[in-house]
C-alpha cells in the first residue's frame, strides 16, 4: 500500500471516530504512523483530505447501489434494490454515519457542505437511472432532476423519518406497495 492509501485510510478512521471538526491532522499522521509534513506532500489542508475521503465514499456507495440492481428486473425493482442500497449505506458506513450526527448536532459547515454535494450526487445518480430507463421505453419522459428528487427524498422520507415520527417503522413490502401505487404508477409505461 502507497503512503498516500495509507494516509487516506487512517483519515478516513479519524473522520468516523471523532467527525471533521475534531480530527487533527496531527492525528491523522498518528494513525498512519507518518509524519504530519508526509500528510502535506499529498494534501494541502484538512478539507481537501476530508474532500478527497468523501469522493473516495461516493464511489464506494454508487458501487453498492450498482450491486444491489438485480439482472432483468423491471425499472421500478431496480430502483427500489439501488434506493434501498444507498439508504443502508447512509446509515451503516461508519463515516457516513458520523457526517449526518455532526452535520444535525454541531452544524460544522464544511460537513453540512459535504451532505449538500452527497445528496446532489445521490440525485445525479437516480436521474441517470431515470434517463436510462426514458431511452429504453420504460419511463415515461420528464423532469429527470425533479424525479430523481421526488424519488430519494420519498424513500428518505419513509424509510429513515416514518419511524421517528410514527413510532413504528415500514417494512419493505409497505414502502413498495405506497410507491408503486403512486409515483412509479405515473411514471412507468
Amino acid at each position: 500500500m502507497d503512503r498516500r492509501t495509507e494516509i487516506l485510510e487512517a483519515a478516513a478512521k479519524s473522520f468516523s471516530l471523532f467527525g471533521y471538526k475534531a480530527t487533527t491532522m496531527d492525528q491523522v499522521a498518528k494513525i498512519a504512523n507518518v509524519g504530519k509534513g508526509t500528510i502535506y506532500t499529498f494534501f494541502a489542508n484538512k478539507e481537501e483530505l476530508f474532500n478527497a475521503i468523501v469522493v473516495g465514499m461516493i464511489e464506494e456507495m454508487r458501487t453498492e447501489a450498482e450491486a444491489a440492481a438485480i439482472e432483468g428486473a423491471t425499472f421500478e425493482e431496480n430502483a427500489h434494490a439501488r434506493l434501498m442500497s444507498i439508504l443502508k449505506f447512509r446509515t451503516t458506513h461508519q463515516l457516513y454515519a458520523k457526517l449526518i450526527d455532526e452535520g444535525k448536532e454541531i452544524r460544522t459547515p464544511a460537513v453540512q457542505e459535504v451532505l449538500v454535494d452527497i445528496e446532489k450526487q445521490i440525485v445525479k445518480f437516480i436521474a441517470e437511472k431515470i434517463q436510462k430507463g426514458i431511452n429504453r421505453g420504460e419511463v415515461k419522459p420528464c423532469n429527470v432532476e425533479m424525479v430523481a428528487y421526488l424519488l430519494f427524498k420519498s424513500y428518505m422520507a419513509l424509510v429513515v423519518d416514518w419511524g421517528k415520527t410514527h413510532g413504528t417503522e415500514l417494512d419493505q413490502t409497505e414502502i413498495i406497495d405506497l410507491l408503486s401505487s403512486t409515483i412509479f404508477k405515473s411514471l412507468l409505461i
